[in-house]
């Protein structure tokens, strides 16, 4: 009995320990993720300056380097990850293209929405998912990661989402797979400075490094060139990916895929809101493909038969997107022609999207996986 009587309260003071050491591994990876940010490429005539802020004793320091542009090609990078400690590889794209807007149908998609910097979720459905191994290099294969939209705003680690997908990229293209990064609203209101719900940290930031906040993604950043080249639509086989949705009034426009990418990129930084058309500024409204809600709430402007057309106009199965919240899990409508992806990832509530084998998979970041039913 008098074992006994040790024995518990040894027990409960190492739950409490355990517990203790937890939360303070938490609040440590959380000053990690506040204090560090960058690096940014900006580009300056014939020098390309790399920026970070870098955390040196619970203080926020600006580290600043400059080189020739020619040193540009394959430059390497380390990155931060949610982790203290842990960094991953990035290296300097030689030229940076458009993407393509249609796509053939992929062996394997992983695809989620609404990341909104917060890395830790990210990481963790990648891993979950087999995409990146524990250094965070690319192990799907010729699998696809369909991204679609919101990785900007509210977290506290956007600018090093950004440069994990940038470095998987490559890494995906050299395994025969493909990174798809689909812009959403969020995405696009940073390039043209509409910074009403972005984190206090990157203003503060970007005066730190004696800039205005929109020239980071600007045309003269790698990190602006590169979100230029993205896409608002694709189309992967027969699922078309969206931020939003597809209204009414977007089915009116009668833009094909590759017209409605080539129409809205200009666009991307305006802050003007004038657009040469009405097929433009219904591009950019609420009607259109990274803003539209109305496909899970009740609206005119959207219904079983604006589906059905837009299936046929677009010639797909099904419509995939993010942007609005309905619940914590992936959720089907219309006969699942219709997905939603956008999960609450900084409540802890994190879900992505499998397609692999002809079937469907929720994936959830401690490696749950079952059957998507609808």
């Amino acid at each position: 009995m008098s074992i006994c009587k040790h024995i518990v309260p040894l027990m409960f003071l190492a739950i409490m320990l355990s517990g203790n050491i937890r939360k303070e591994n938490a609040m440590n990876d959380q000053r990690h993720a506040v204090l560090n940010d960058g690096p940014y490429l900006i580009y300056d005539g014939t020098l390309l300056h790399v920026k970070y802020i870098a955390a040196e004793k619970d203080a926020k320091v600006l580290r600043h380097d400059s080189m020739s542009i020619d040193r540009k090609a394959g430059l390497p990078l380390r990155v931060n990850t949610d982790i203290p400690g842990m960094t991953f590889e990035v290296r300097i794209k030689d030229k940076i293209v458009n993407e393509k807007s249609e796509y053939k149908k992929a062996s394997r998609q992983l695809i989620m929405s609404d990341i909104e910097g917060n890395f830790a979720a990210f990481r963790k459905l990648l891993q979950s998912a087999g995409v990146v191994d524990e250094r965070l290099e690319w192990t799907f294969g010729d699998g696809h990661l369909v991204l679609a939209g919101d990785f900007f705003d509210r977290g506290n680690q956007v600018t090093e989402t950004l440069w994990l997908i940038y470095a998987l990229e490559e890494k995906a293209r050299k395994s025969g797979g493909h990174v798809h990064f689909i812009l959403g609203n969020h995405d696009i209101m940073n390039m043209s400075a509409d910074l009403r719900y972005l984190n206090p940290k990157y203003l503060e930031n970007a005066r730190l490094m004696h800039v205005d906040y929109t020239s980071l993604y600007g045309s003269d950043s790698e990190l602006g060139r590169w979100l230029r080249s993205k896409n608002i639509i694709e189309k992967i086989g027969g699922n078309l990916y969206v931020h939003g949705g597809i209204s009414r009034q977007m089915n009116s426009v009668g833009w094909d895929i590759p017209e409605i990418n080539e129409k809205a990129r200009p666009f991307y930084p305006d802050t003007t809101y004038r657009y040469p058309n009405i097929q433009t500024e219904v591009l950019f409204s609420d009607y259109g493909p990274f803003w539209f809600r109305g496909c899970y709430m009740p609206s005119p402007d959207f219904n079983r038969q604006v589906l059905d057309s837009t299936l046929q106009q677009f010639r797909i199965q099904r419509v995939i997107t993010g942007h609005t919240p309905i619940a914590d899990t992936v959720s089907a409508f219309y006969d699942g022609k219709l997905i939603n992806v956008d999960t609450p990832h900084a409540k802890g509530n994190s879900e992505a999207l499998l397609l692999e084998g002809g079937g469907m998979f929720v994936i959830r970041p401690d490696g749950y996986r079952a059957a998507f039913v609808f």
